[in-house]
């Protein structure tokens, strides 16, 4: 299984490379019109800017992307951009690279090493968030079971997120989405056994 990863909230780093100063921001997105949207706003802001380079990767499996070099010369920005949010199997992302021209002239290599290394220090900032699809599953059974249920649902790759006690033990799980046929089979074993009752799948 290929896991994608995206940012939890709004990331900027700026670097100054031969008196330029580059400056990433990066967004999540769920769509392309969000981050056309975001690629606008942050041109907006920062309209005196030499240039606004970008690249999105939006798709559950990162399937949509596009990038533009914005008045750079081509292949030198946004393709840079692009490769690096791909390099981290990033989806769902939106990565805008601001320059303020500093009066010295880069090269297509130094180009193209300055907008990549922007984004790569802006990534490193923190721990990305992988982005998967979650199934959840709630149950009921009595508590002389809920423990030993408990440690077989986490040998199944799955998460108890919340066991609430009462009459009985109520329990919430949260797994893969492609992890779940075992535990869900596992569950309609026990229950028809009379063991546990499934409130929902």
């Amino acid at each position: 299984m290929k896991y994608y990863y995206s940012v939890t909230k709004d990331r900027r780093q700026e670097l100054k490379i031969k008196r330029s100063i580059f400056i990433a921001h990066l967004h999540y997105v769920q769509t392309m019109q969000e981050a056309k949207e975001y690629i606008s706003k942050i041109a907006k802001e920062h309209k005196t800017a030499n240039h606004n380079c970008w690249a999105y990767i939006v798709g559950e499996k990162g399937e949509t992307f596009h990038s533009s070099d914005a008045g750079e010369p081509s292949g030198t920005a946004g393709q840079p951009i692009l490769n690096v949010l791909k390099k981290h199997n990033m989806t769902n992302i939106a990565a805008v690279v601001t320059r303020y021209f500093g009066g010295v002239k880069l090269g297509i290599r130094g180009l193209i090493e300055a907008y990549g290394e922007t984004v790569e220090t802006a990534i490193e900032i923190a721990l990305l968030k992988k982005q998967i699809k979650l199934s959840s599953f709630q149950i009921t059974c009595g508590y002389d079971l809920a423990e030993q249920l408990k440690y077989k649902i986490e040998q199944l790759n799955a998460e108890v997120s919340n066991m609430e006690y009462a009459a009985d033990v109520t329990i919430t799980i949260s797994i893969e989405e492609h992890n779940k046929d075992d535990l869900e089979k596992y569950l309609i074993e026990l229950e028809k056994a009379g063991k546990l009752k499934i409130i929902s799948l």
